[in-house]
């Protein structure tokens, strides 16, 4: 397999901020949240799970939306990126206002 080049500063900061502009708008699972997180950093499942405290196996996990995370974990993973744990309320889908 080929060698991919390294991303550019400008790159891992523009991944970064199109991953918080996703979240603050609610459009990102926990799976594409992980995933992507890895990919804005640059990093394969190894080093990204070494880099966290986890194994591959449970990141990959982790992206498949199969692993129960603890909250500790979530915070560890989310630090970097400014994202802290908490409830997200959706836009409610009809007009009536809330029940």
């Amino acid at each position: 397999m080929p060698r991919r080049t390294p991303l550019t500063r400008e790159e891992k900061l523009a991944r970064r901020e199109a991953l918080a502009a996703r979240a603050a708008a609610g459009g990102l699972r926990l799976p594409d949240a992980i995933r992507q997180m890895r990919e804005a950093l640059d990093m394969t499942q190894a080093a990204f799970g070494e880099k966290f405290g986890l194994t591959r196996i449970q990141v990959l996990n982790l992206e498949k939306g199969t692993a129960n995370p603890t909250r500790e974990t979530l915070e560890r993973i989310g630090r970097p990126f400014g994202f802290v744990l908490g409830f997200v309320s959706r836009p409610r889908q009809d007009e009536d206002g809330p029940s």
